[in-house]
């Protein structure tokens, strides 16, 4: 009984989507409830399950295409047998291999799929290629070399008779429906916004020695390591409480100012950057934050995010130290006023108390809409984020 495949019922907020793979091949048989194909939408990646054990009999909507909520991408049947798909394919191809004069001399000469592979796709006429091996067996090799004397032999000539090279191998690929989104916003922050970054830097000894003093212990009672990022959030949190046009957001020729701080935490993953929210960020413990940035982070790292963790926000915190980077300027991630960034710890002298000590460094960056948030309340911004981090004692008493 054939049963149709459809891609899942988007949110109101996502318009189409784009099959970014196919986990299953067309015969292969499938367990319920395991992941037959994913669909990337401007968010998230969205999973389609089997709907029961059986078959994937045919697809319809190819890697790349284009689809809708609930469409038909696939026919699925579960009563089809495995083998009986196979066979049908192992028939095709030797009908294909028959009707293929090409690809017969291949087979005659005993060549590896790789090489049939590329002398289809390029039809290519195997006689005129010279084998290397003394069983005159082709490798790939000799495919390569063949096609790269064409080429040569092809190239255009200059006007002193030099041969133009143009050999070097490229690949061109479509970006990805995520990269291509995060390239339109990144483009549309630097033109509709009149961005602004101020800079300063941060004592980090005091966290590192309440790390070192009270990590196991963290981790013991509350089973999640105790990082930086935590701490970055509560500060970052009560300055926006005192200073609630940095937690606002303009919208056409109004000012919304947000009575709650939802906290960004920017995660790079191999599709590109996300940014998970925290809800309530102000509501939450420091272990309650330490265990939803790892959260998110891991469900990031795995395409699980949903939309609804993805939506909304007030203010990011964006890590580059991770990689690394010991100063960079953030980009604002819209329709919010400001972006956190922060960068590698580094030990580098300063003065203390008129003496030259070493102490562990880490450079702050905000960057900020300018339309709605003055260098004045940008610098005190940051400057009480600042002194949060320098003083952990601040973060209990709220100062």
């Amino acid at each position: 009984m054939a049963i149709e495949i459809k891609s899942p019922t988007f949110p109101e907020s996502v318009a189409d989507g784009t099959v970014a793979n196919w986990v299953k091949k067309e015969g292969e048989q499938v367990n319920q409830d395991e992941i037959i194909a994913e669909i990337e939408t401007d968010k998230v990646v969205l999973e389609v399950v089997a709907p029961t054990n059986g078959v994937l009999t045919k697809i319809i909507k190819k890697e790349g295409d284009v689809v809708n909520s609930a469409e038909v991408i696939g026919e699925f049947d579960e009563v089809q047998e495995v083998k009986s798909i196979k066979e049908e394919k192992s028939i095709a191809q030797a009908e294909e291999l028959q009707d293929n004069p090409k690809i017969s001399k291949v087979e005659n000469k005993k060549s590896g799929p790789a090489v049939k592979k590329i002398i289809a796709e390029n039809n290519i006429d195997p006689e005129a290629i010279e084998p290397s091996r003394k069983d005159k067996r082709l490798t790939k090799a000799d495919v390569i070399n063949h096609l790269e004397s064409q080429n040569k032999t092809a190239e255009p000539q200059n006007v002193q008779g030099s041969v133009v090279t143009s050999s070097r191998p490229e690949k061109r690929v479509p970006m990805t429906r995520l990269r291509n989104t995060i390239a339109q916003r990144l483009v549309s922050v630097q033109q509709e916004t009149a961005m602004l970054t101020t800079f300063n830097e941060v004592d980090m000894l005091p966290i590192k020695e309440l790390r070192s003093k009270y990590g196991q212990e963290f981790e013991k009672q509350h089973g999640i390591k105790l990082g930086f990022m935590g701490f970055f959030v509560i500060a970052a949190v009560q300055a926006l409480k005192k200073f609630p046009i940095v937690n606002a957001s303009i919208d056409g020729s109004d000012v919304v100012y947000h009575g709650y701080q939802d906290i960004g935490v920017a995660v790079s993953t191999e599709r590109g950057l996300v940014v998970p929210i925290i809800k309530d960020a102000d509501t939450k413990s420091l272990p309650e934050l330490e265990k939803s940035i790892l959260e998110y982070s891991e469900k990031a790292r795995d395409s699980k995010l949903t939309i609804d963790e993805m939506q909304g926000g007030t203010f990011t915190i964006s890590n580059g130290g991770v990689f690394g980077s010991l100063l960079s300027t953030p980009i604002l991630n819209a329709p919010q006023t400001a972006i956190l960034g922060m960068h590698a710890i580094q030990e580098r002298p300063v003065a203390v108390n008129g003496e030259v000590v070493i102490r562990p460094m880490m450079y702050l960056a905000m960057s900020y809409d300018h339309r709605l948030l003055d260098g004045k309340e940008a610098v005190r911004f940051l400057v009480s984020i600042k002194e949060q981090l320098e003083s952990p004692e601040r973060l209990l008493l709220n100062l």
